[in-house]
């Protein structure tokens, strides 16, 4: 694997808008290059080999829980990985922020995780906070979700409408490259959702929370192969079996004093 999992790479090229739509620009045409790349990205995917992927997983996971800014975040959204959709696993991750809410507060810090429901088929989506496994049943797609109230019959929290900043989401893709672009599955709902939940955060005079994409090795594009549009939302970093990548020197002195 070359350099050590858990080094942060800073040789990335600086971010930069090079591919944004200008004006003029045919979004149609966008929306094709998307969909041929989908395309490419899902048959390399189906094709990985299934040890390689379980090899990726473990170290994926193995940087997120060692890292700093993993282990200073308090309150956070992740995705429920779904081996349907071949997504880099996030069991153990999930499993560790979970394990730690029942575990005395004195021994570690307990962290709040909101995790996706999808409210309809026209890319809106909620985070809606858990504290077990067993608060998510599998939706019509069989993704593991929670259901808007608890086992108490009370309504869960919506991260929207939390009264303390988000410090992490960890995002899920199809593609990504150094300069920070990803490529989704289509729906357009983690664009809307983080979209909005920036906009909440402003208002708030919050501080951005970090977007941390997980990506096998083959999902990392060379820059300018993802098409993009100005509604496209840019995370701040990757985590891959190579190591973490930060898209900014910004971030990387973030994520290297724990956010």
């Amino acid at each position: 694997m070359g350099s050590s999992p858990a080094a942060i790479n800073t040789s990335n090229q600086p971010r930069s808008n090079d591919l944004s739509l200008s004006a003029g620009s045919d979004l149609e045409a966008i929306f094709k290059q998307k969909k041929i790349l989908r395309s490419k990205v899902r048959k390399s995917l189906k094709e990985m080999d299934p040890a390689q992927r379980s090899l990726e997983d473990n170290v994926i996971q193995r940087i997120v829980l060692e890292s700093a800014w993993f282990k200073s975040s308090k309150r956070l959204g992740a995705y429920i990985s779904c081996s349907a959709l071949r997504e880099v696993d996030t069991s153990k991750v999930l499993g560790e922020i979970l394990q730690n809410q029942s575990k005395d507060v004195h021994e570690c810090m307990v962290k709040k995780l909101y995790v996706p429901r999808v409210e309809d088929k026209n890319g809106h989506m909620r985070m809606l906070n858990i504290s077990s496994i067993s608060d998510l049943n599998p939706n019509s797609m069989d993704i593991l979700e929670p259901a808007p109230v608890d086992s108490n019959g009370n309504q869960r929290e919506d991260v929207l409408q939390a009264s303390e900043p988000v410090d992490l989401f960890l995002l899920p893709g199809l593609a990504f490259d150094k300069s920070g672009r990803r490529l989704g599955r289509g729906g357009g709902y983690y664009d809307t959702f983080l979209r909005n939940y920036r906009t909440l955060a402003d208002e708030r005079n919050w501080k951005q929370p970090l977007l941390v994409a997980l990506s096998y090795s083959l999902q990392i594009m060379d820059d300018g192969v993802i098409p993009v549009t100005p509604d496209d939302i840019y995370i701040d970093a990757m985590v891959s079996p190579a190591g973490v990548i930060p898209i900014t020197s910004t971030t990387s002195h973030r994520m290297e004093n724990g956010l």
